[in-house]
């Protein structure tokens, strides 16, 4: 007689379309128990797209990921301020992938401050880069599952140039802050490079058309420095964690 095989310990049956739930159910529980156990209550999510590099020079995209990096370094040592000042503090988070995700996380690691990275399973296999700290380093299957996370401990966004895959995070973003979905803290998105997002599209005409409220328009806000994104950021980044650790 074969030794029997418990279902959780079943390989076939956990990848199979009948245990369905129970993977999705376990991409939220098990990112959820490693969080508590790594004290990571608020993040910083940086999005941005995958294919900049510090050396591909051709429009100008370089500058991105230098740029990236440094904020994301510049952010991660106000975070251990903000530990000394409040006795609680934020981390950097992102997709975990390359361009402006390694960027950012590079960025946490030359300040010697931990930082979070939420890898995708592609067909053509996202790696993740080398500046995630081991223990905050996951792979998701679900799309859904890794959006969730990347948005549930966010108390601010930063969205850098990108493709398809940016846009949907920022405009998902957007529809649930707009919506009242997301928080309740008024939580800061910043667009760097303003030039670009405003030749890309055309935040005014929703509102002139009437498919957004005008106020809409204000919750998002353009940086084109470093100097000009720590100043929007570190009074409102104080502010939402102060109010959130005296409301629970």
């Amino acid at each position: 007689m074969h030794k029997l095989i418990k279902a959780y310990n079943d390989p076939e049956f956990m990848n199979s379309k009948d245990a369905r739930t129970l993977r999705i159910l376990s991409e939220y529980l098990q990112p959820e128990a490693r969080f508590k156990l790594n004290h990571i209550n608020h993040t910083v999510v940086f999005f941005g797209s995958a294919r900049i590099s510090p050396d591909n020079t051709k429009f100008g995209t370089a500058e991105y990921y230098n740029i990236a990096k440094q904020f994301s370094y510049e952010l991660s040592n106000y975070s251990k301020k903000l530990k000394k000042e409040i006795g609680d503090t934020f981390y950097i988070c992102t997709g975990g992938g390359p361009g402006i995700m390694e960027a950012a996380n590079r960025g946490a690691k030359e300040a010697g401050v931990k930082s979070i990275g939420l890898n995708i399973a592609l067909p053509f296999e996202q790696i993740p880069n080398a500046y995630i700290s081991e223990e905050l380093n996951f792979e998701f299957h679900y799309f859904f599952t890794r959006k969730l996370w990347l948005l549930f401990h966010a108390k601010a966004i930063i969205v850098f140039p990108g493709g398809f895959g940016t846009l949907d995070e920022l405009f998902e973003a957007l529809t649930l802050i707009q919506t009242k979905k997301l928080t309740n803290y008024s939580m800061p998105v910043l667009l760097y490079d303003s030039d670009f997002w405003n030749d890309l599209i055309n935040f005014q005409k929703f509102a002139d058309m009437g498919m957004i409220s005008p106020e809409d328009l204000d919750l998002f806000h353009f940086f084109n420095t470093i100097e000009e994104g720590l100043d929007i950021l570190k009074p409102k980044l104080k502010s939402i964690i102060k109010i959130i650790n005296n409301t629970i």
